[in-house]
C-alpha cells in the first residue's frame, strides 16, 4: 500500500508534466556511458513532443548526477515542470526488462511508480547471534536485489562473556548464569533498538536472521507489534557472499508471498465492500467517488491500466487517500475499484 498524500506536492504544480522512468539495470564499467546514451534518446523524445530546454535541462542535471559507479544500478521516477523544475525524483524498481520512457502530458504519469511502490515489500531485517545483531532497513521488489536505506549494528551492553563455560563445578555454574544473563540483556537491547526502527521505518515484515537461539530469545521477547510483523529467515546471514545471496533469495520468498496476500485481503474487502455499498469499480464509479473524496483505498489491478488513471491518482492525492494493488482476473470493471470512506448514492 501507498500513502497518495506523499504525492500531493507533485500535484500543487501547475502541469503540463515531464515524466521520465529510467530502468535499473546491472552496472559496469561503461554506466556512465550508457546512460548518457539512454538519456540522449529519452531527451530527444520530449523535445520532439514539444519540451521546452528549462524541463529538458533540470532533468538532465538530475539524470546525469548520478555518482560513478550508481548510475544504472537502481531504476529511478523523475518529474519536472516549466515553472518548478523537478518536482519529482525517486528510486523506481521497475520489473525487468520494462525500459525507459518519457512522456510529457497534462498530468503527470505516475500510475508504473505507484504500481511497482504497492508491490515492493519494506522489510526490517535482523541479523542476530548471541552479542548483538545487524538491523537492515531494507525494500524488496519483485525480481529485484534487496534495496537497502539503512543498516546498523546493535551491540548488547551486557560486560559479561556470552560464551557458557563448560564444568559442573559451582564457579562454573555462576558463571554460565552470567552468560545466560548477558545474552538476556543483549537480546533486550536488540529488540528495544527493532521497536524504535520500526515506530519510524513502518515495515511490513520484520526477518529474523542469523544464530537460531539469538533468533528464539528475540523471538521471545518481542512485542505484540513486533510479533505480528515476524518471519523466520533460516538460510543465509551476512558471513560472506554465499551466505548473503542465500538470505537474499529468501527475502524475495517472503516478499513475494507478501504481496500475493496482502493483494488477496484487498481482493476480499473489495467483494465484501461491494456487497455492503462501502465500495465501487469501474472508470466512471471509482472517478466520480473520487471527485467527492469518497475514495479511501483505491484499488488498481496489477497488469491493467485504467484509462482516467492520473486523475484518479491526483483526485486520491489531494483527498488523502491511499493505493493499494489487486491481482490480475480479480473482476475489477476497466481495472480499477475503491474501497470508500463513506457510501455514495447511484
Amino acid at each position: 500500500m501507498m500513502d497518495l498524500t506523499r504525492l500531493r506536492s507533485v500535484y500543487e504544480s501547475e502541469g503540463p508534466f515531464a515524466t521520465v522512468y529510467l530502468e535499473g539495470r546491472s552496472p559496469s564499467e561503461e554506466s556512465g556511458e550508457q546512460l548518457r546514451l539512454r538519456w540522449r534518446d529519452l531527451r530527444e523524445q520530449l523535445s520532439g513532443a514539444g519540451v521546452g530546454d528549462g524541463v529538458l535541462d533540470a532533468l538532465e542535471s538530475h539524470v546525469l548526477g548520478a555518482e560513478a559507479g550508481e548510475e544504472q544500478t537502481n531504476g529511478r521516477v523523475l518529474v519536472a515542470t516549466e515553472d518548478a523544475g523537478v518536482v519529482l525524483a525517486e528510486p523506481w524498481d521497475a520489473a525487468l526488462g520494462v525500459g525507459d520512457a518519457a512522456h510529457w502530458t497534462r498530468l503527470p504519469e505516475l500510475g508504473s511508480y505507484v504500481r511497482e511502490a504497492c508491490r515492493s515489500v519494506r522489510m526490517l531485517v535482523a541479523i542476530a547471534d548471541e552479542q548483538g545483531a545487524v538491523l537492515r532497513q531494507e525494500v524488496l521488489a519483485q525480481q529485484h536485489h534487496p534495496r537497502e536505506l539503512a543498516s546498523e549494528t546493535v551491540e548488547g551492553s551486557a560486560d559479561t562473556a556470552t560464551h557458557k563455560p563448560r564444568g559442573q563445578a559451582l564457579s562454573h555454574k555462576q558463571l554460565q548464569r552470567r552468560a545466560e544473563q548477558a545474552v538476556e540483556s543483549n537480546v533486550e537491547d536488540i529488540v528495544a533498538r527493532l521497536r524504535t526502527i520500526e515506530a519510524e521505518f513502518r515495515p511490513r515484515l520484520l526477518v529474523l536472521a542469523g544464530e537460531t537461539q539469538a533468533r528464539t530469545m528475540i523471538r521471545d521477547k518481542l512485542t505484540e507489534r513486533l510479533a505480528e510483523l515476524r518471519v523466520d529467515a533460516d538460510r543465509g546471514g551476512d558471513q560472506d557472499e554465499a551466505a548473503e545471496r542465500a538470505l537474499a533469495e529468501q527475502l524475495r520468498e517472503a516478499a513475494e508471498e507478501e504481496s500475493t496476500r496482502n493483494a488477496q485481503a484487498r481482493a476480499e474487502q473489495l467483494s465484501a465492500g461491494l456487497a455492503h455499498g462501502q465500495a465501487v469499480h469501474g472508470d466512471r464509479a471509482v472517478a466520480r467517488a473520487a471527485e467527492m473524496g469518497a475514495v479511501e483505498t483505491l484499488l488498481l489491478e496489477y497488469g491493467t491500466s485504467t484509462e482516467r488513471e492520473a486523475f484518479l491518482l491526483k483526485a486520491c492525492a489531494e483527498t488523502g487517500a491511499r493505493v493499494d494493488l489487486v491481482e490480475s482476473g480479480t473482476g475489477l470493471a476497466e481495472g480499477v475499484g475503491a474501497l470508500l470512506r463513506f457510501p455514495i448514492d447511484g
